[in-house]
């Protein structure tokens, strides 16, 4: 009898904490200061490859050559750049975290104020829910723009690394996921990809 009456305390706090997880990241998912859309991200073709341009907010990234580009339908406008062949989750025609093969970049602005402990703050509060497994923050510079790293992984999205840039009234997101063998290959790519980050 205790031992059913356990199993049931332990299922229903399990279910508890999910709940409250995923309230605490909606919540905050609704407060921010949301003023973009995927219309704002324009590939371009150069002679060094592909560019995407978000002149809204300021951003201009480059494709890593070979990979494909997705823009996701959700309120901020958010772009997913991924390898070829790319294999996960399929979430409205895009493949999400976890990967099982490839790598994958989501690049989103959101249109509000905020510095690194507020950030940190947001951050633990949406991994909350997510089975956090292991994590780690640092204070970074990508090409002279103070930023914050958030290295993670979880059961449920795999594993990952966030770049979080402030800059005035926005902070520009970044992430990259990577299949569980493909680690080094995909981390590389990253590190070239936010050297072409530009933001004005």
């Amino acid at each position: 009898m205790f031992k059913n009456l356990n199993k049931k305390v332990l299922i229903i706090s399990a279910v508890f904490v999910l709940i409250l997880g995923g309230a605490g990241g909606f919540f905050w998912w609704q407060n921010r200061e949301i003023k973009g859309s995927q219309a704002d991200y324009v590939v371009k073709e150069t002679a060094e490859g592909k560019i995407v341009e978000n002149k809204k907010a300021g951003l201009t990234v480059e494709v890593p050559e070979g990979w494909e580009i997705k823009k996701m339908e959700t309120e901020e406008g958010s772009m997913v750049i991924h390898t070829l062949g790319v294999e996960g989750k399929n979430w409205n025609e895009i493949v999400v975290p976890p990967l099982t093969k490839g790598c994958g970049i989501d690049v989103s602005v959101v249109y509000k104020r905020m510095d690194f402990e507020e950030i940190k703050d947001e951050v633990r509060r949406i991994h909350w829910g997510l089975n956090i497994k292991s994590e780690e923050f640092e204070e970074i510079t990508i090409n002279n723009y103070s930023a914050f790293k958030n290295t993670f992984d979880s059961e449920i999205l795999g594993s990952a690394i966030s770049i979080y840039i402030p800059s005035k009234n926005k902070l520009y997101d970044i992430d990259l996921y990577w299949a569980p063998d493909e680690k080094e290959k995909c981390v590389q790519e990253f590190d070239k990809f936010l050297e072409t980050v530009s933001i004005q």
